[in-house]
Protein backbone atom coordinates (compact mmCIF):
# COMPACT_ATOMS: atom_id res chain seq x y z
CA UNK A 1 0.00 0.00 0.00
CA UNK A 2 1.89 3.31 -0.74
CA UNK A 3 -0.71 5.60 0.10
CA UNK A 4 1.01 9.00 1.21
CA UNK A 5 -1.71 9.67 4.14
CA UNK A 6 -0.09 9.96 7.82
CA UNK A 7 0.59 7.07 9.30
CA UNK A 8 -1.63 6.95 12.20
CA UNK A 9 -0.25 5.35 15.82
CA UNK A 10 -1.54 1.15 15.88
CA UNK A 11 -3.67 1.45 19.25
CA UNK A 12 -2.70 -1.40 21.37
CA UNK A 13 -5.26 -3.95 21.00
CA UNK A 14 -8.83 -2.55 20.76
CA UNK A 15 -8.17 -0.97 24.12
CA UNK A 16 -7.33 3.08 24.00
CA UNK A 17 -6.48 5.13 26.44
CA UNK A 18 -8.99 4.87 28.98
CA UNK A 19 -9.24 0.78 28.74
CA UNK A 20 -5.05 0.37 28.90
CA UNK A 21 -5.16 1.97 32.36
CA UNK A 22 -8.19 -0.15 33.17
CA UNK A 23 -6.23 -3.26 32.07
CA UNK A 24 -3.30 -2.10 34.13
CA UNK A 25 -6.02 -1.69 37.27
CA UNK A 26 -7.46 -4.82 36.84
CA UNK A 27 -3.93 -6.59 36.37
CA UNK A 28 -3.19 -5.36 39.75
CA UNK A 29 -6.76 -6.60 41.43
CA UNK A 30 -6.08 -9.69 40.26
CA UNK A 31 -2.90 -9.75 41.63
CA UNK A 32 -3.95 -8.20 44.76
CA UNK A 33 -4.38 -11.32 46.61
CA UNK A 34 -0.93 -13.26 46.09
CA UNK A 35 0.44 -9.45 48.11
CA UNK A 36 1.15 -9.65 51.59
CA UNK A 37 -0.25 -6.35 52.71
CA UNK A 38 -0.26 -7.50 56.66
CA UNK A 39 0.35 -5.32 59.48
CA UNK A 40 3.72 -6.64 61.58
CA UNK A 41 2.88 -4.20 64.18
CA UNK A 42 0.05 -4.61 67.05
CA UNK A 43 -0.67 -0.72 66.63
CA UNK A 44 1.22 1.40 64.28
CA UNK A 45 -0.57 4.76 64.95
CA UNK A 46 1.04 4.21 68.68
CA UNK A 47 4.03 3.97 66.05
CA UNK A 48 2.94 6.71 63.95
CA UNK A 49 2.67 8.86 67.14
CA UNK A 50 5.86 8.90 68.21
CA UNK A 51 7.52 9.32 65.18
CA UNK A 52 5.32 12.46 65.39
CA UNK A 53 6.46 13.76 68.10
CA UNK A 54 10.22 13.19 67.51
CA UNK A 55 9.59 14.73 64.34
CA UNK A 56 8.11 17.97 65.75
CA UNK A 57 11.21 18.59 67.72
CA UNK A 58 13.93 17.80 65.77
CA UNK A 59 17.17 17.45 67.74
CA UNK A 60 20.33 18.89 66.31
CA UNK A 61 22.58 18.12 69.44
CA UNK A 62 24.78 16.52 66.51
CA UNK A 63 24.77 19.20 63.96
CA UNK A 64 28.46 18.55 63.72
CA UNK A 65 28.55 15.22 62.79
CA UNK A 66 25.42 15.77 60.26
CA UNK A 67 26.89 18.26 58.50
CA UNK A 68 29.92 16.67 57.62
CA UNK A 69 27.65 13.69 56.53
CA UNK A 70 25.68 16.61 54.61
CA UNK A 71 28.70 16.97 52.84
CA UNK A 72 30.16 13.28 52.35
CA UNK A 73 26.62 12.76 50.59
CA UNK A 74 27.27 16.19 48.15
CA UNK A 75 30.90 14.92 47.47
CA UNK A 76 29.70 11.34 46.74
CA UNK A 77 27.28 12.64 44.42
CA UNK A 78 28.99 15.50 42.81
CA UNK A 79 31.76 12.89 42.31
CA UNK A 80 29.55 9.70 40.60
CA UNK A 81 27.35 12.26 38.83
CA UNK A 82 30.67 13.58 37.27
CA UNK A 83 32.29 10.58 36.49
CA UNK A 84 28.90 9.36 34.90
CA UNK A 85 28.71 12.08 32.55
CA UNK A 86 32.24 11.76 31.15
CA UNK A 87 31.46 7.99 30.51
CA UNK A 88 27.85 8.83 28.87
CA UNK A 89 29.72 11.89 27.16
CA UNK A 90 31.57 9.55 25.71
CA UNK A 91 29.17 6.73 24.75
CA UNK A 92 26.52 8.72 23.54
CA UNK A 93 27.62 9.26 20.06
CA UNK A 94 28.10 5.81 19.38
CA UNK A 95 25.02 4.82 21.15
CA UNK A 96 23.30 4.26 17.78
CA UNK A 97 25.19 1.01 17.90
CA UNK A 98 23.68 -2.35 19.21
CA UNK A 99 26.68 -3.33 21.68
CA UNK A 100 27.17 0.30 23.24
CA UNK A 101 23.30 0.29 23.16
CA UNK A 102 22.69 -3.17 25.07
CA UNK A 103 25.48 -2.46 27.68
CA UNK A 104 24.07 1.08 28.35
CA UNK A 105 20.87 -0.78 29.21
CA UNK A 106 22.46 -3.41 31.33
CA UNK A 107 24.78 -1.12 33.18
CA UNK A 108 21.03 1.42 34.19
CA UNK A 109 19.08 -1.30 34.64
CA UNK A 110 21.15 -2.56 38.44
CA UNK A 111 20.31 -0.32 41.00
CA UNK A 112 22.89 1.92 42.61
CA UNK A 113 22.51 -0.11 45.98
CA UNK A 114 23.04 -3.16 44.22
CA UNK A 115 26.42 -1.86 42.21
CA UNK A 116 27.21 -0.61 45.89
CA UNK A 117 26.57 -4.20 47.08
CA UNK A 118 28.40 -5.81 44.77
CA UNK A 119 31.78 -3.35 44.52
CA UNK A 120 32.21 -3.46 48.49
CA UNK A 121 33.38 -7.29 47.91
CA UNK A 122 36.35 -5.55 45.75
CA UNK A 123 36.78 -2.31 47.09
CA UNK A 124 35.49 -2.41 50.63
CA UNK A 125 33.29 0.51 52.62
CA UNK A 126 35.34 3.10 50.83
CA UNK A 127 34.78 6.32 48.43
CA UNK A 128 35.50 3.99 45.63
CA UNK A 129 32.58 2.02 46.25
CA UNK A 130 30.41 4.96 46.26
CA UNK A 131 31.62 6.59 43.82
CA UNK A 132 31.71 4.09 41.10
CA UNK A 133 28.21 2.66 42.12
CA UNK A 134 26.60 6.13 41.59
CA UNK A 135 28.82 6.15 38.06
CA UNK A 136 28.61 3.10 36.42
CA UNK A 137 23.90 3.41 36.78
CA UNK A 138 24.51 7.14 35.57
CA UNK A 139 27.07 6.40 32.74
CA UNK A 140 23.99 4.45 31.22
CA UNK A 141 21.27 7.02 31.67
CA UNK A 142 23.40 9.93 30.68
CA UNK A 143 24.80 8.24 27.16
CA UNK A 144 20.67 7.39 26.42
CA UNK A 145 19.80 10.95 27.19
CA UNK A 146 22.43 12.45 25.59
CA UNK A 147 22.38 10.77 22.34
CA UNK A 148 18.26 11.65 22.61
CA UNK A 149 19.24 15.08 22.55
CA UNK A 150 22.24 15.10 20.11
CA UNK A 151 19.39 12.74 17.76
CA UNK A 152 16.59 15.73 18.21
CA UNK A 153 19.04 18.44 17.21
CA UNK A 154 18.88 20.04 14.37
CA UNK A 155 20.48 17.58 11.40
CA UNK A 156 21.39 20.41 8.69
CA UNK A 157 24.53 21.26 10.12
CA UNK A 158 25.35 17.56 10.08
CA UNK A 159 24.60 17.03 6.53
CA UNK A 160 26.39 20.64 5.51
CA UNK A 161 29.72 19.14 6.70
CA UNK A 162 32.15 17.79 3.93
CA UNK A 163 31.71 14.01 2.88
CA UNK A 164 35.17 13.09 4.67
CA UNK A 165 34.59 14.86 8.18
CA UNK A 166 34.88 11.36 10.42
CA UNK A 167 32.51 10.55 13.09
CA UNK A 168 34.53 12.91 16.21
CA UNK A 169 34.57 16.27 13.92
CA UNK A 170 30.62 15.25 13.12
CA UNK A 171 30.34 15.49 16.78
CA UNK A 172 32.02 18.17 17.98
CA UNK A 173 31.50 21.02 15.61
CA UNK A 174 28.15 20.24 13.77
CA UNK A 175 25.82 17.89 16.97
CA UNK A 176 27.54 18.74 20.13
CA UNK A 177 27.53 22.63 20.05
CA UNK A 178 23.48 22.53 19.39
CA UNK A 179 22.75 20.23 22.38
CA UNK A 180 25.21 21.52 24.71
CA UNK A 181 22.56 23.90 26.77
CA UNK A 182 20.39 20.90 26.66
CA UNK A 183 23.33 18.72 28.08
CA UNK A 184 23.67 20.85 30.83
CA UNK A 185 20.17 21.65 32.07
CA UNK A 186 20.00 17.59 32.58
CA UNK A 187 23.51 17.90 34.38
CA UNK A 188 22.10 20.01 37.07
CA UNK A 189 18.98 17.59 37.24
CA UNK A 190 20.42 14.76 37.53
CA UNK A 191 22.72 15.84 40.14
CA UNK A 192 19.83 16.33 42.34
CA UNK A 193 18.78 12.96 41.18
CA UNK A 194 22.89 11.56 42.42
CA UNK A 195 22.23 13.47 45.85
CA UNK A 196 19.26 10.96 46.38
CA UNK A 197 21.44 8.52 45.29
CA UNK A 198 24.07 9.60 47.42
CA UNK A 199 22.04 9.40 50.66
CA UNK A 200 20.58 6.16 50.40
CA UNK A 201 23.88 4.51 49.82
CA UNK A 202 24.47 5.06 53.80
CA UNK A 203 21.99 2.07 54.16
CA UNK A 204 25.13 -0.18 53.11
CA UNK A 205 26.83 1.06 55.61
CA UNK A 206 28.90 4.50 53.72
CA UNK A 207 29.02 7.76 55.63
CA UNK A 208 25.97 9.68 53.69
CA UNK A 209 22.63 10.76 55.72
CA UNK A 210 21.26 7.40 55.04
CA UNK A 211 23.31 6.33 57.59
CA UNK A 212 22.86 8.40 60.39
CA UNK A 213 19.33 8.09 59.55
CA UNK A 214 19.11 4.06 59.93
CA UNK A 215 21.59 4.57 63.22
CA UNK A 216 19.01 7.19 64.73
CA UNK A 217 15.96 5.02 63.98
CA UNK A 218 17.74 1.66 65.37
CA UNK A 219 17.99 3.44 68.23
CA UNK A 220 14.35 5.02 68.38
CA UNK A 221 15.80 8.74 67.93
CA UNK A 222 13.15 10.38 66.03
CA UNK A 223 13.94 13.56 67.04
CA UNK A 224 17.53 13.27 65.41
CA UNK A 225 15.79 11.14 62.52
CA UNK A 226 14.08 14.49 62.01
CA UNK A 227 17.39 16.73 62.24
CA UNK A 228 18.59 14.17 59.55
CA UNK A 229 15.54 14.71 57.29
CA UNK A 230 15.80 18.50 57.77
CA UNK A 231 18.95 18.96 56.55
CA UNK A 232 18.52 16.66 53.75
CA UNK A 233 15.76 18.75 52.41
CA UNK A 234 17.86 21.54 52.99
CA UNK A 235 20.38 19.68 50.64
CA UNK A 236 18.43 18.90 47.89
CA UNK A 237 15.81 22.06 48.11
CA UNK A 238 19.01 24.74 47.56
CA UNK A 239 20.79 23.23 45.39
CA UNK A 240 19.83 25.13 42.67
CA UNK A 241 20.98 28.10 44.90
CA UNK A 242 24.37 27.07 45.07
CA UNK A 243 25.31 25.27 42.45
CA UNK A 244 26.25 28.22 39.68
CA UNK A 245 27.67 26.99 36.62
CA UNK A 246 31.53 29.06 37.25
CA UNK A 247 31.17 27.17 40.81
CA UNK A 248 31.23 23.34 38.84
CA UNK A 249 35.16 22.83 38.89
CA UNK A 250 35.86 24.17 42.66
CA UNK A 251 32.81 22.28 43.90
CA UNK A 252 34.35 18.86 41.39
CA UNK A 253 37.70 19.46 43.24
CA UNK A 254 36.41 20.10 46.99
CA UNK A 255 34.57 16.69 46.18
CA UNK A 256 37.75 14.76 45.27
CA UNK A 257 39.34 16.53 48.15
CA UNK A 258 37.01 15.35 50.21
CA UNK A 259 36.66 11.87 48.80
CA UNK A 260 40.38 11.62 49.80
CA UNK A 261 40.18 12.20 53.07
CA UNK A 262 37.74 9.21 53.63
CA UNK A 263 40.29 6.80 55.53
CA UNK A 264 39.39 3.93 53.68
CA UNK A 265 40.29 0.05 54.41
CA UNK A 266 43.53 -1.10 52.08
CA UNK A 267 41.84 -3.42 49.34
CA UNK A 268 43.48 -6.96 49.70
CA UNK A 269 45.99 -8.03 47.32
CA UNK A 270 44.49 -9.29 44.19
CA UNK A 271 40.53 -8.90 45.62
CA UNK A 272 40.00 -8.33 41.94
CA UNK A 273 41.26 -10.88 40.47
CA UNK A 274 39.78 -13.48 42.95
CA UNK A 275 36.08 -11.95 42.12
CA UNK A 276 36.39 -12.11 38.14
CA UNK A 277 37.79 -15.05 38.56
CA UNK A 278 36.36 -17.07 41.41
CA UNK A 279 33.93 -15.45 43.35
CA UNK A 280 31.28 -14.48 40.28
CA UNK A 281 31.71 -18.13 38.32
CA UNK A 282 28.96 -20.49 39.38
CA UNK A 283 30.33 -22.84 42.44
CA UNK A 284 29.89 -25.97 39.99
CA UNK A 285 32.25 -24.79 37.36
CA UNK A 286 35.02 -23.61 39.57
CA UNK A 287 36.85 -26.83 40.43
CA UNK A 288 35.17 -29.03 37.63
CA UNK A 289 36.21 -29.87 34.27
CA UNK A 290 34.55 -27.61 31.69
CA UNK A 291 34.78 -30.09 28.81
CA UNK A 292 33.31 -32.81 31.24
CA UNK A 293 29.65 -33.32 30.58
CA UNK A 294 29.05 -34.60 34.49
CA UNK A 295 30.21 -30.48 35.55
CA UNK A 296 27.68 -28.88 33.18
CA UNK A 297 24.92 -31.18 34.43
CA UNK A 298 25.87 -30.06 37.87
CA UNK A 299 25.93 -26.59 36.55
CA UNK A 300 22.27 -26.82 35.42
CA UNK A 301 21.26 -28.43 38.24
CA UNK A 302 22.50 -25.95 40.69
CA UNK A 303 21.26 -22.76 38.06
CA UNK A 304 17.59 -24.49 38.07
CA UNK A 305 17.45 -24.82 42.01
CA UNK A 306 18.44 -20.96 42.32
CA UNK A 307 16.09 -20.31 39.72
CA UNK A 308 12.92 -22.13 41.00
CA UNK A 309 13.84 -21.64 44.67
CA UNK A 310 14.58 -17.81 44.81
CA UNK A 311 15.00 -15.86 41.24
CA UNK A 312 11.33 -16.84 40.32
CA UNK A 313 9.29 -15.94 43.70
CA UNK A 314 11.39 -12.93 44.46
CA UNK A 315 10.77 -12.07 40.53
CA UNK A 316 6.90 -12.75 41.40
CA UNK A 317 6.87 -10.96 44.26
CA UNK A 318 8.78 -8.13 42.62
CA UNK A 319 6.27 -7.68 39.84
CA UNK A 320 3.42 -7.85 42.33
CA UNK A 321 4.90 -5.15 44.32
CA UNK A 322 5.64 -2.96 41.00
CA UNK A 323 1.88 -3.58 39.62
CA UNK A 324 0.45 -2.44 42.67
CA UNK A 325 2.76 0.67 43.14
CA UNK A 326 1.91 1.48 39.99
CA UNK A 327 -1.85 2.09 40.41
CA UNK A 328 -1.13 3.43 43.85
CA UNK A 329 1.31 6.33 41.84
CA UNK A 330 -1.46 6.73 39.34
CA UNK A 331 -3.95 7.62 42.76
CA UNK A 332 -1.46 9.74 43.96
CA UNK A 333 -0.92 11.78 40.92
CA UNK A 334 -4.62 12.41 39.98
CA UNK A 335 -5.16 13.39 43.48
CA UNK A 336 -2.52 14.96 43.75
CA UNK A 337 -1.60 17.37 40.94
CA UNK A 338 -4.62 19.25 41.05
CA UNK A 339 -3.53 20.68 44.65
CA UNK A 340 -0.96 22.32 42.90
CA UNK A 341 -3.50 24.29 40.51
CA UNK A 342 -3.91 27.75 41.82
CA UNK A 343 -7.58 28.00 40.76
CA UNK A 344 -8.23 23.81 41.60
CA UNK A 345 -6.52 24.53 45.32
CA UNK A 346 -6.54 27.96 45.64
CA UNK A 347 -3.58 30.34 46.66
CA UNK A 348 -2.68 28.43 50.32
CA UNK A 349 -3.98 25.10 49.15
CA UNK A 350 -1.53 25.22 46.14
CA UNK A 351 1.32 26.29 48.51
CA UNK A 352 0.32 23.11 50.82
CA UNK A 353 0.39 20.91 47.61
CA UNK A 354 3.42 22.53 45.96
CA UNK A 355 5.61 21.60 49.57
CA UNK A 356 3.87 18.25 49.86
CA UNK A 357 4.90 17.06 46.07
CA UNK A 358 8.62 18.70 46.66
CA UNK A 359 9.19 17.03 50.31
CA UNK A 360 7.50 13.25 48.36
CA UNK A 361 9.38 13.44 45.60
CA UNK A 362 12.64 14.61 46.92
CA UNK A 363 12.22 11.36 48.99
CA UNK A 364 13.87 8.46 47.85
CA UNK A 365 11.95 5.60 47.93
CA UNK A 366 14.00 3.25 49.82
CA UNK A 367 13.65 5.56 52.48
CA UNK A 368 10.54 6.24 52.51
CA UNK A 369 10.06 2.07 52.25
CA UNK A 370 12.12 2.46 55.19
CA UNK A 371 9.93 5.17 57.69
CA UNK A 372 6.88 2.86 56.93
CA UNK A 373 8.47 -0.53 57.63
CA UNK A 374 9.18 0.70 61.02
CA UNK A 375 5.03 1.76 61.34
CA UNK A 376 3.33 -1.00 59.32
CA UNK A 377 6.55 -3.89 60.47
CA UNK A 378 7.43 -6.71 57.36
CA UNK A 379 5.27 -6.61 54.80
CA UNK A 380 4.74 -5.59 51.04
CA UNK A 381 2.91 -2.37 52.62
CA UNK A 382 5.72 -0.46 52.92
CA UNK A 383 6.76 -0.68 49.62
CA UNK A 384 3.99 -0.24 47.87
CA UNK A 385 3.17 2.73 49.82
CA UNK A 386 6.96 4.40 48.86
CA UNK A 387 6.79 3.39 45.84
CA UNK A 388 3.44 4.76 44.89
CA UNK A 389 3.91 7.99 47.00
CA UNK A 390 7.29 8.89 45.71
CA UNK A 391 6.42 8.14 41.67
CA UNK A 392 3.27 9.30 42.04
CA UNK A 393 4.67 12.72 43.26
CA UNK A 394 6.79 13.10 40.59
CA UNK A 395 4.22 12.51 37.90
CA UNK A 396 1.96 14.73 39.94
CA UNK A 397 4.49 17.70 40.20
CA UNK A 398 5.15 17.57 36.13
CA UNK A 399 1.18 17.25 35.37
CA UNK A 400 0.59 20.11 37.98
CA UNK A 401 3.41 22.56 35.68
CA UNK A 402 1.07 21.00 32.13
CA UNK A 403 -2.00 22.24 33.69
CA UNK A 404 -0.79 25.49 35.03
CA UNK A 405 0.04 25.93 31.56
CA UNK A 406 -3.00 24.71 30.31
CA UNK A 407 -4.87 27.12 32.69
CA UNK A 408 -3.33 30.44 30.65
CA UNK A 409 -5.18 29.35 27.42
CA UNK A 410 -8.29 28.41 28.96
CA UNK A 411 -11.49 30.91 27.95
CA UNK A 412 -11.80 34.03 30.31
CA UNK A 413 -15.37 32.41 32.04
CA UNK A 414 -13.76 28.95 32.63
CA UNK A 415 -14.72 27.32 35.83
CA UNK A 416 -12.61 26.50 38.64
CA UNK A 417 -12.34 24.08 41.58
CA UNK A 418 -13.51 20.71 40.98
CA UNK A 419 -15.12 21.55 38.12
CA UNK A 420 -12.05 23.14 36.29
CA UNK A 421 -10.35 19.50 37.08
CA UNK A 422 -13.38 17.01 36.31
CA UNK A 423 -13.68 18.75 32.77
CA UNK A 424 -11.10 20.58 31.34
CA UNK A 425 -7.64 19.90 32.80
CA UNK A 426 -7.75 16.12 33.47
CA UNK A 427 -9.38 15.15 29.95
CA UNK A 428 -6.52 17.49 28.30
CA UNK A 429 -3.65 15.94 30.45
CA UNK A 430 -4.82 12.33 30.20
CA UNK A 431 -2.64 11.11 27.23
CA UNK A 432 0.23 13.02 29.20
CA UNK A 433 -1.05 10.89 32.74
CA UNK A 434 -1.00 8.07 30.81
CA UNK A 435 2.17 8.28 29.13
CA UNK A 436 4.03 8.98 32.73
CA UNK A 437 2.92 6.51 34.46
CA UNK A 438 4.19 4.04 31.56
CA UNK A 439 7.97 5.85 31.97
CA UNK A 440 7.51 5.11 35.52
CA UNK A 441 7.13 1.33 35.22
CA UNK A 442 10.26 0.48 34.63
CA UNK A 443 11.70 2.46 37.53
CA UNK A 444 8.89 1.39 39.79
CA UNK A 445 10.21 -2.72 38.81
CA UNK A 446 13.78 -1.64 39.05
CA UNK A 447 12.93 -0.22 42.93
CA UNK A 448 10.73 -2.84 44.17
CA UNK A 449 13.69 -5.32 44.10
CA UNK A 450 16.07 -3.28 45.68
CA UNK A 451 14.03 -2.84 48.50
CA UNK A 452 14.09 -6.02 48.82
CA UNK A 453 17.27 -5.43 51.24
CA UNK A 454 14.89 -4.48 53.64
CA UNK A 455 13.52 -7.87 54.41
CA UNK A 456 10.58 -7.98 51.71
CA UNK A 457 11.06 -11.10 49.59
CA UNK A 458 11.45 -9.44 46.60
CA UNK A 459 14.69 -10.16 44.34
CA UNK A 460 16.76 -7.89 46.31
CA UNK A 461 16.10 -10.20 49.54
CA UNK A 462 17.58 -13.11 47.94
CA UNK A 463 20.44 -11.25 46.22
CA UNK A 464 21.08 -9.71 50.11
CA UNK A 465 21.15 -12.93 51.55
CA UNK A 466 23.75 -14.78 48.63
CA UNK A 467 26.08 -11.93 49.11
CA UNK A 468 26.01 -12.44 53.72
CA UNK A 469 26.64 -16.00 52.93
CA UNK A 470 29.27 -15.26 50.38
CA UNK A 471 27.47 -16.89 47.33
CA UNK A 472 28.38 -14.10 44.95
CA UNK A 473 27.65 -16.60 42.01
CA UNK A 474 24.31 -17.00 43.30
CA UNK A 475 23.86 -13.02 43.61
CA UNK A 476 24.92 -12.17 40.11
CA UNK A 477 22.07 -14.74 38.34
CA UNK A 478 19.56 -13.06 40.50
CA UNK A 479 20.89 -9.75 38.89
CA UNK A 480 21.37 -10.79 35.71
CA UNK A 481 17.48 -11.81 36.32
CA UNK A 482 16.83 -8.82 37.60
CA UNK A 483 18.24 -7.00 34.41
CA UNK A 484 16.03 -9.11 32.33
CA UNK A 485 13.31 -8.12 34.42
CA UNK A 486 13.87 -4.64 34.33
CA UNK A 487 14.43 -4.45 30.52
CA UNK A 488 11.50 -6.92 29.52
CA UNK A 489 9.21 -3.80 31.30
CA UNK A 490 11.12 -0.97 29.62
CA UNK A 491 10.16 -2.71 25.93
CA UNK A 492 6.81 -3.55 26.93
CA UNK A 493 6.16 0.34 28.45
CA UNK A 494 7.87 1.28 24.95
CA UNK A 495 5.79 -0.52 23.06
CA UNK A 496 2.66 0.30 24.73
CA UNK A 497 3.57 4.29 24.29
CA UNK A 498 4.10 3.67 20.90
CA UNK A 499 0.42 1.89 20.65
CA UNK A 500 -1.46 4.45 22.09
CA UNK A 501 0.32 7.77 22.37
CA UNK A 502 1.90 10.19 19.37
CA UNK A 503 5.08 12.02 20.23
CA UNK A 504 7.54 11.92 23.51
CA UNK A 505 7.18 13.92 26.70
CA UNK A 506 10.11 14.57 29.23
CA UNK A 507 12.66 12.54 29.43
CA UNK A 508 13.12 13.55 33.00
CA UNK A 509 10.17 11.56 34.25
CA UNK A 510 11.40 8.70 32.87
CA UNK A 511 14.99 8.77 34.14
CA UNK A 512 14.45 10.46 37.18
Amino acid sequence: MTSTEPERPHRLGRFGRVGTALVFVGLAAMLLPFADLGLGRHDPWAELGRMATGFLSPDFTSIEALRWTAVLTAAFAICGVALGASAGFVLAPFYRHGMVRNLCIAIRSIHELFWAILLVQVTGLSATTGVLAIAIPYAGIFAKVFAEYLDEADARPAAAMPPRADLISVHFYARLPLAWREFQTYLLYRLECGLRSSAVLGFVGLPTLGFSLDTFFRQGMYGAVAAVLIIYYVLIGTMRLWMHRPLVPFYLLAAIAVMASIASPPMAPGALARFLTHDIVPAPLRSGDLGDFATWARFGDWLAALLAGQALPGLAATLVVAQLALVVAGLVALIGFPTTVRPVAGRLGAAFGHVALVITRSTPEYMLAYIALQVFGPSMLPAVLALGLHNGAIIAHLLGRQSAHLHESLRPDAPRGIVLYAYELLPRIYGSFLALCLYRWEIIVRESAIIGLLGIPTLGFHVDRAIQEIRVDRAIVLLIVTMLATMAIDWVSRRTRASILPGRLGRNAAAE
